[in-house]
């Protein structure tokens, strides 16, 4: 009798863990529960020895935490996955007021995170994002891997504004070749260039192009001028190649006003301009190769012209790419990098203690956590747009059940016909 008592307690058990399963199968990150039997041996358990005793059975549970379901899409950017190993960092609604690095560290293995009132990104059940803060430039500085000192709660700001300065500026243009034969009207090419200052505030160079009519041909000169203050900037002699493969390509580049290089680095192909004290590298070409200006043909096309600033933008969206990086996307088109989110992980992910939400927490079991750059070991890429399944498989499940069923069915049976021994062994007394 106690052997049945123990399968109905274990088979309880089981099912249980399958109710839970079921319950959860479209709870996104879940990670399903499975309950193992041991048998229990009283006695010492060697055959031959006369009489046997039934020990019954006792059960242990696991959850398969290591084991994820499949990846759905989303129209949200900050639902967000990873595409293998590894789990989200991120803290309870009451951590994440903690911002001196205090704040507790849970693992999620997917979440939906949206921006509250606060500018927190969190979950519909409180859990906030945490991530390494990026430098006002958009770049990340080396944390530790082994500590989650370094990682805050995300929070954005709603009405930030953010620019780049231009520290470069790509002069790509085609001179016509035929300007400067004799002959030629000797007509100006005027290009005016903008640029955004240490303020965000636009500007304009003004780049005058004058072909000198030959002899000697193919030669320009270059002359730059501030257009808001009238500053000159630079004035440069520019010499194109003729020689069979290379036409076209600048020879040389001199200054016109000093009688030397000037400015210009031949090996960066660059004139390094100060507006104030403000550093521009202007970026011509280098001798013998193409990419800044040329001199062919007939034609003048400044369609080459690009420089890296941007002025004041408003936020209007976040995104969170392939590396973790959680970007801030501006109306004016461009990008910067808010917060760099790690991948967490443990040698024994089974090990966790799970809790409230689909989070986990470290534990003796699990071993130390350590945080990793997306795509880098043996953790996977995050993958933006995107939620992770439960990992239940209800067919499964319901074929568990069945199998539940019938073993508790079993055991109670067997409790029916103990009784009834029990019953018979009475009425032979009488």
């Amino acid at each position: 009798m106690n052997a049945g008592v123990a399968g109905l307690r274990a088979n309880a058990t089981r099912l249980a863990t399958i109710s839970d399963n079921i319950a959860n199968s479209a709870t996104h990150g879940y990670r399903r529960a499975t309950t193992t039997f041991h048998s229990m041996v009283v006695g010492s358990g060697v055959s031959g020895q006369g009489s046997y005793s039934a020990g019954g059975v006792r059960t242990s549970t696991l959850r398969l935490i290591d084991q994820g379901g499949s990846l759905i899409g989303t129209q949200n950017s900050t639902d967000i996955s990873l595409s293998g190993r590894g789990f989200l960092p991120v803290t309870t609604e009451l951590g994440a007021q903690l911002q001196d690095g205090t704040a507790p560290l849970l693992l999620a293995a997917t979440g939906s995170f949206r921006q509250d009132a606060n500018g927190y990104l969190r979950d519909a059940s409180g859990n906030t994002l945490m991530g390494w803060p990026a430098s006002v430039d958009g770049t990340v500085p080396e944390y530790p891997r082994d500590s989650a000192s370094a990682l805050r709660p995300i929070r954005i700001e709603a009405n930030q504004q953010a620019f780049f300065e231009t520290t470069q500026i790509k002069f790509g243009v085609n001179l016509p070749a035929s300007a400067t034969l004799p002959g030629a009207s000797g007509e100006n090419r005027n290009i005016s260039v903008e640029f955004f200052n240490s303020l965000g505030i636009p500007g304009n160079i003004d780049v005058t192009l004058t072909p000198n009519i030959g002899p000697p041909e193919n030669t320009w000169r270059m002359t730059l001028e501030h257009a808001q203050t009238g500053a000159a900037l630079g004035s440069y002699d520019l010499v194109f190649d003729t020689t069979p493969g290379q036409g076209g390509t600048l020879a040389s580049v001199t200054d016109a006003m000093g009688g030397g290089l000037g400015d210009y680095n031949p090996s960066t192909g660059s004139i390094q301009l100060d507006i104030g004290s403000q550093p521009i590298e202007f970026f011509i070409g280098r001798y013998g190769e193409n990419g800044g200006i040329n001199q062919r043909g007939t034609s003048f096309s400044p369609a080459g012209i690009e420089q890296n600033g941007a002025g004041a933008g408003n936020l209007i969206g976040l995104m969170v790419d392939a590396n973790g990086n959680l970007d801030a996307v501006y109306d004016q088109g461009f990008r910067r990098t808010l917060f760099r989110i790690p991948v967490v992980d443990v040698p024994n992910p089974n090990g966790l203690t799970s809790m409230n939400s689909q989070t986990f927490q470290m534990s003796r079991e699990s071993g130390s956590f350590f945080l990793w750059d997306a795509g880098d070991g043996p953790v996977g890429e995050f993958v933006g747009f995107a939620l992770q399944e439960s990992a239940t498989d209800v067919a499964v499940e319901l074929t568990g059940l069945i199998q539940t069923q019938r073993a508790y069915s079993s055991n109670a049976k067997v409790i029916q016909t103990v009784d009834e021994m029990f019953q018979e062994t009475t009425n032979i007394k009488r």
